[in-house]
């Protein structure tokens, strides 16, 4: 062939190369287009998500400045209502947060598609490049060419070929730092992916939440019929029994303690000591908390004080296990009132379990780690939930030398 010729396929063959790379430029342009889109609207969502945030603060100063007041009817219902419109934009907020983290992991996958992409035609430009330079090794030897060709045609020819290897030296550069960029993505995203599930979990709970407010309010005004003396004598009755329970709860976790030691019960307490530290178990399967220890949303903590427990979400009658071994201290069934368990676990701990619909333990029985001892209630209007139950879950409380403390620090 002859050599003008070959050189100009050869220059044809880099010519075509190069625009194809123009070509993938522009697609390239496309796609960040795309994704400053994205940006765009993520940063939307986010000030939506701090105007929300703004004005979840301000209904929490209003309930607060509200709790101060003398508590009343009319109080206590403006105080839920705006516990549930303060929720309600807790809700919207929170979706906003997942769409706006939607879009983020949207964002990471179209960059992740790009570099690939980019990825591939750099690996195509290596195939080209090479192609050429293996098509003008097997046409034309390199030593031929100082016997065929003048020295100015040899030097342009030589440089040509330099420049076909510092194209492929700096592919593989390019190529390097693509596939670095790519685990960088990828580890993102698994990241943005959690954070995406942890998010909806949030949200899952706020709407339980509002459910619990919701009901709450219904049930107040169920209750009172919407008059306020009746507000005021349900008001007293609730706080003397809360106070004659805690009382009771007190003074039985005492009585028991020397109970135990008086009867010298050495198998149960070799049994209770072999434990070593105690860890609970969660008490039923679930482990969906519907009300934290001294949960802020607690609809009536403004009249019976801190939630000094947790609420696990559980359907009506499902089996309550002992989280740990113990001495069954109290069983005491409430009829259509509050029903509860008490278990002493070892010189320190103790634990309760409230709105207990069916008992399947006897006081001063000794358990073990899992033994069934009841079956939890708290739907209203049924055996063991009380009067101010909102619905099915298992009340679970720890005590430590007799104070309350919170669950979630001792359960495994």
């Amino acid at each position: 062939m002859n050599k003008k010729i070959l050189f100009l396929l050869l220059s044809i063959c880099l010519g075509l190369f190069l625009l194809k790379g123009n070509v993938f430029s522009l697609e390239l342009n496309v796609e960040s287009e795309k994704v400053d889109e994205i940006n765009q609207e993520i940063d939307k969502y986010q000030q939506d998500i701090e105007d929300l945030k703004e004005e979840e603060e301000i209904y929490e100063q209003k309930i607060q400045n509200a709790r101060k007041d003398v508590k009343s009817l009319e109080n206590e219902i403006y105080i839920l209502k705006t516990q549930i419109a303060q929720k309600e934009s807790e809700i919207k907020r929170k979706q906003k947060e997942i769409d706006s983290q939607t879009l983020i992991i949207e964002n990471i996958q179209k960059k992740i598609l790009k570099q690939e992409k980019k990825l591939q035609e750099i690996k195509n430009q290596i195939k080209h490049l090479i192609q050429i330079l293996n098509l003008y090794d097997n046409k034309k030897p390199l030593g031929m060419l100082f016997l065929e060709n003048s020295l100015s045609q040899v030097l342009n020819q030589f440089r040509y070929l330099n420049s076909l290897h510092s194209k492929i030296n700096d592919s593989l550069k390019a190529s390097k730092t693509i596939k670095e960029g790519l685990g960088a993505y990828e580890v993102n995203l698994r990241e943005e992916l959690a954070d995406l599930v942890s998010l909806k979990k949030d949200l899952r709970d706020s709407r339980a939440s509002l459910q619990a407010q919701e009901q709450s309010k219904e049930l107040i005004l169920d209750q009172t019929r919407g008059v306020e003396w009746r507000f005021q004598s349900l008001l007293a009755d609730v706080i003397k029994k809360q106070e004659n329970i805690e009382r009771e709860i007190k003074s039985l976790e005492q009585q028991a303690r020397k109970e135990i030691k008086e009867k010298q019960e050495k198998i149960a307490q070799k049994l209770m000591e072999e434990e070593g530290r105690v860890i609970f178990s969660w008490p039923v399967p679930s482990t969906f908390i519907t009300a934290t220890f001294h949960d802020p949303d607690y609809p009536f903590r403004h009249w019976l004080g801190e939630h000094s427990a947790i609420d696990i979400r559980a359907s009506q009658g499902t089996p309550i296990r002992a989280p740990a071994a113990g001495y069954v201290a109290r069983a005491k069934y409430g009829g259509m009132g509050y029903s509860y368990i008490m278990i002493i676990h070892n010189d320190e701990f103790s634990t309760l379990y409230g709105h207990v619909s069916e008992f399947f333990v006897e006081e001063g029985e000794y358990v073990k780690r899992g033994d069934l001892i009841a079956k939890s209630g708290g739907m209203p209007g049924t055996p063991g939930a009380g009067r101010f139950s909102t619905g099915p879950h298992l009340h679970f409380g720890v005590r430590l030398n007799g104070v309350p403390v919170n669950p979630e620090d001792y359960l495994l």
